[in-house]
């Protein structure tokens, strides 16, 4: 906090927390948050993706934000795999503004091996987010069938803890899944 200034890559499977991670960050520096995916960044016009970088960065710094930018392997993915003379270029100027930038830059991303290097030294932390512990999954799956009226009875909290794969997303649309079709029981 008293820096002010970071670049952080957030990485692991779909529905661990990442991006609500960068929200909680900028709601405990007291920051506004500046939300990017790559459908508002990347361009068919040559040259337009790159100046769209540059415009989230400066945005970003007008507004003392904390930057977010969803799914980061879009932008930052490895050159030595590119194709395209552009491929490369879009990933030059996301290096060249993360590496300018004096404000709070969170990235995430599911997919960490497809990122090229140069950008895993430009963070300053690589934070893995993994799948729920028995015990806080059996506490989600608790608190879930509270707020819909259910009992989580022995049986099934055991038969939740078994499920090694769960995220805090997979709460999340059983929740939303629940206000079109109620359960019965837990």
């Amino acid at each position: 906090r008293a820096v002010g200034e970071g670049r952080i890559c957030l990485y692991g499977p779909p529905g661990t927390g990442k991006t609500a991670f960068g929200h909680h960050l900028a709601q405990a520096l007291d920051r506004p948050l500046l939300v990017k995916r790559a459908s508002d960044i990347l361009s068919p016009y040559l040259g337009e993706t790159e100046r769209n970088i540059a415009t989230m960065f400066a945005e970003a710094h007008a507004d003392g934000a904390v930057l977010l930018l969803d799914e980061a392997d879009s932008l930052l993915r490895d050159r030595q795999g590119a194709v395209r003379s552009w491929e490369v270029t879009q990933v030059n100027e996301m290096l060249t503004q993360m590496e300018a930038f004096n404000g709070i830059f969170v990235a995430s991303t599911n997919l960490m091996d497809s990122l090229d290097g140069a950008a895993m030294r430009r963070f300053d932390a690589r934070v893995q987010f993994g799948y729920l512990h028995a015990t806080h999954a059996v506490t989600m799956f608790c608190k879930l069938a509270e707020k819909l009226g259910l009992v989580a009875d022995e049986l099934a909290r055991a038969a939740v803890s078994r499920l090694a794969v769960l995220t805090p997303g997979d709460f999340a649309a059983v929740g939303r899944l629940c206000r079109l079709a109620r359960p019965a029981t837990a």
